[in-house]
């Protein structure tokens, strides 16, 4: 990279910037074919030239985070991971090529059993299987030709990182949102840890061993995310969440109607139990009690018969029966019965023959014209005792993080006997895991807080979601060794502007980490309390896959004679028997994976690139087939075919056989300016707006047959088909950087340059530091006016004239065009919508009512026998 001393155009004063001159093409000007050979000659010349990621943490002005969700290091690459991060890369180099400041980092979700058991299974210790397979999967991610600003690569694993997600825990544990208690929990016998409900499928196994789960009563630690479960639900309205589409259901569902109030209270067997009510105020019932149902883990320890819960708003001891014959909340195990407010309750009372010992309290408050009062005093006092009170779904429940594993964040408590559950001291953090199989006085410790020595630190680990539900604030401040981040850097850059990632952790992650972004908004550490303004859901990668009827054992594809691909018929090769094709997500033991490598091997890896976006839009699953494959291929041979007869044309010495002022060739070269800027309009929609990027390969396949369909003479002459050729070339650049690389330096070595002067192109520099083509000033775009969605009229206007209209002006031209004002003769206009896309289109909206004619009264017999005057 060199320092170029430039003028500041219009001032005459110098400044200095950052330049790359334009690197030499690696295939001369000869005339070569575009074989694998020479795509890989390409690849390996370009791959040092790319730019990276060129973030400036000091530049908030046009700030983009684009931000794909962090791999579990496996060790390989698979065609999912393939997608997202070539969908994220084309998106960022966009971006930068519009003049934005991209913040595009990565890292390693690297805690979790996966690596436990591969590790034990190989006999090694989880942090070296876990950094070599970081170090093989960021090999494959620069081959796959990714810009990542490495200088904030993190790994959960890192002490580095581990710290910091030990001092949040602490954090949530002074706030009173970290706590321990009894649990019946989820049990793999096989993995030997505890399940979240979603990781049990509907046969009761488990998602990852296939054992079946068992229940197990643990003490475990909690984080109590319902405290923030209104404001959660509450976030999906932001108006700032863009593209969440049906997540917004997947977290409204998740979240639940926040239609009642959840407290924790303590049960004389010394746990706490959670009381969930939408009465808050049936709390000051001083004959309050509990029926829980007859197969709560309660019902099974010793002395059940004589359980109660304290009852700090009645200043009671609330008896406890269990039992089914009463109408539970939804999803709840809890029911809450006040004989005071409730008659039905009352004949529970009786019929379960419940003494009570009454404690003075004033009954009398309890009629009808006090409960508002009752239930804001006991909201209030819940708030002071830290019990709860929170407004929340009868169906949501805390958060369970504890994993009886070992390669996961150690919780820094230190359990004493005198003492309890004692948080460990922030500066003598990080708490580090010991050597896998320490022996249990590994785990001895001095108590923090009286000196005991034979205290010891917690043995459970931390869910790996604990790990992702902040990393996106850590990746813009990843070195800092003293604090968690520079909160002055996340107000300048949250929240992320595009977030992608598969839609199986539009659940469980995105729910704990809009979380823990809500906390730490609360505390005064994030900007905003989403953390994602936009979502980018991107589909599987689907592999044909191949079963034998009957058996339902997968086979590899060249073991399988396809009969009828149409019906999906195919038999075994050797014994004929019936075999069911279909399409399935991927994996090894599907036996319908492709190996990235592979595909850069034989294809190269901008054809993969390119490949994987084309086709299908990023949110719709990718059924992999290499029937599909020609369409790019072949797109690619046209663009390089397009380069050569430029080359040609223009190195043409014969005298010109054609008048440049005719009006035939300025007609000819106007098609180009039409099909620049029609094609230009349509790839810059969808790789900024729609973000689908398979329609963006289309309108930039578009303008390649315009240009192939171009006489020589323009090719030669014509300044339009040069602009027209720069601007495909540039387009392209985001999503095959080594290809449209090799293409730049091979246009800008052309001899007789028609726009030399010109200021949207940089000659002296690689493609990717050329500024993203625009649509001329002269040229007329569409303001669509659609009536209740249907389209009733494109109106024709100047680019500069469309960027400044706005909404009343949209109104006005609506009003004065006469395909619209005739059909709304007879309507009513209930609303209207105004959507600019500057430099693009303009589409105004109106949705109206049919005016319902009144009908005029029909004439009675009477007077139909009146006499005519």
């Amino acid at each position: 990279m060199l320092i170029l001393r430039h003028m500041r155009p219009g001032s005459g004063l110098p400044w200095i910037s950052w330049r790359r001159l334009i690197t030499q093409s690696c295939t001369g000007n000869k005339n070569l074919d575009l074989t694998n050979e020479v795509k890989h000659r390409i690849e390996g010349h370009w791959k040092e030239h790319l730019s990276g990621g060129q973030f400036d943490p000091q530049n908030t002005k046009n700030k983009y985070y684009v931000l794909s969700m962090f791999p579990y290091p496996s060790g390989n690459l698979h065609m999912g991971h393939v997608r997202v991060y070539t969908i994220a890369d084309a998106v960022a180099r966009f971006q930068r090529m519009c003049g934005k400041n991209v913040f595009q980092p990565m890292g390693w979700d690297s805690f979790g059993l996966p690596a436990e058991n591969a590790a034990n299974q190989r006999g090694v210790e989880p942090a070296s299987w876990t950094e070599q397979n970081i170090d093989q999967m960021r090999k494959q991610l620069k081959r796959l030709g990714c810009s990542f600003d490495w200088n904030h690569e993190l790994s959960t694993c890192s002490p580095q990182y581990y710290r910091w997600t030990q001092h949040l825990f602490l954090m949530l544990h002074r706030h009173g949102l970290a706590y321990q208690n009894e649990a019946l929990v989820n049990w793999d016998p096989v993995d030997k840890t505890v399940l979240a409900d979603e990781q049990v499928d509907a046969n009761g196994c488990s998602w990852r061993s296939g054992a079946k789960v068992e229940k197990k009563l643990l003490r475990q630690w909690f984080i109590r995310t319902s405290a923030y479960a209104k404001q959660l639900l509450d976030g999906l309205e932001d108006p700032t969440l863009r593209d969440w589409r049906d997540i917004i259901n997947l977290q409204r569902h998740w979240i639940g109607e926040c239609d009642g109030h959840a407290f924790t209270l303590l049960t004389s067997a010394s746990g706490l139990l959670r009381v969930w009510t939408a009465h808050p105020e049936h709390l000051k019932d001083p004959h309050a009690f509990l029926v829980l149902r007859s197969n709560h883990h309660l019902s099974k320890i010793e002395d059940s018969s004589i359980l109660s819960v304290e009852n700090p708003f009645a200043g009671t001891t609330m008896p406890v029966v269990f039992g089914d014959n009463v109408k539970f909340p939804s999803k709840c195990d809890v029911y809450l019965a006040a004989p005071s407010f409730r008659s039905e309750d009352k004949e529970l009372w009786d019929s379960h023959g419940l003494a009570f010992c009454s404690n003075g309290h004033d009954e009398a408050s309890l009629n009808p014209g006090n409960w508002e009062l009752l239930r804001k005093e006991v909201l209030q006092a819940a708030t002071r005792l830290n019990v709860g009170g929170y407004r929340v779904s009868s169906k949501l429940q805390d958060w369970l993080i504890s994993r009886q594993r070992y390669w996961g964040t150690p919780i820094p408590i230190v359990h004493c006997s005198k003492c309890g559950a004692v948080a460990v001291p922030e500066e003598q953090l990080p708490v580090t895991l010991p050597p896998k199989n320490s022996p249990k006085e590994a785990f001895l410790c001095e108590c923090p807080k009286c000196g005991q020595k034979d205290a010891r630190r917690e043995t459970d680990t931390m869910d790996t979601f604990v790990d992702s539900s902040w990393y996106y604030l850590r990746y813009l401040d990843a070195q800092n060794s003293e604090r968690i981040f520079d909160s002055e850097l996340a107000n300048r850059f949250m929240p992320v502007d595009l977030y992608i990632g598969g839609k199986e952790h539009a659940v469980l992650h995105l729910y704990y980490a809009r979380f823990m972004n809500h906390f730490l908004h609360s505390c005064g550490l994030s900007p905003t309390s989403e953390p994602f303004s936009r979502l980018l859901v991107q589909g599987m990668v689907m592999g044909r896959s191949f079963r034998v009827k009957g058996s339902g054992r997968y086979v590899p594809e060249a073991e399988v004679e396809v009969v009828n691909a149409k019906k999906n018929q195919a038999v075994l090769k050797e014994t004929k028997e019936q075999v069911v094709m279909g399409w399935e997500k991927m994996s090894k033991s599907k036996l319908n994976g492709v190996e990235p490598s592979d595909m850069f091997d034989e294809y190269g890896t901008d054809t993969t690139r390119l490949i994987i976006l084309a086709d299908v839009a990023p949110t719709s699953h990718r059924n992999w087939s290499s029937a599909t494959f020609p369409g790019i291929l072949n797109w690619q041979k046209r663009l390089w075919l397009t380069l050569e007869d430029f080359q040609a044309a223009r190195e043409d010495t014969s005298p010109a056989q054609v008048d440049v002022n005719s009006e035939e060739f300025l007609a000819d070269d106007a098609k180009l300016f039409d099909a620049r800027n029609f094609y230009v309009k349509g790839a810059t929609f969808n790789y900024r707006h729609a973000h689908q990027l398979s329609v963006a390969i289309s309108k930039m396949q578009g303008l390649t047959n315009s240009l192939r369909r171009t006489p020589k003479h323009i090719l030669r002459h014509g300044k339009q088909f040069e602009r027209a050729l720069a601007a495909q070339i540039i387009m392209l650049a985001p999503m095959a950087p080594h290809f449209a690389s090799e293409l730049w330096s091979k246009f800008v070595a052309v001899p007789g340059r028609l726009n030399p002067a010109s200021q949207e192109l940089q000659w002296t520099e690689d493609v990717l530091a050329q500024r993203w083509p625009d649509i001329d000033a002269a040229y007329n775009l569409d303001l669509s006016i659609k009536v209740n969605g249907f389209e009733n009229c494109v109106i024709k206007v100047q680019r500069t004239l469309l960027d400044k209209v706005s909404h009343s002006d949209a109104l006005d031209i609506a009003f004065n065009t006469e395909s619209v004002t005739s059909y709304l003769i007879d309507k009513k206009i209930r609303t209207t919508n105004f959507v600019l896309y500057p430099g693009i289109e303009a589409i105004l909206n109106i949705y109206v009512d049919k005016v319902q004619k009144k009908q005029k009264p029909e004439k009675s017999d009477d007077a139909e026998a009146l006499p005519r005057v």
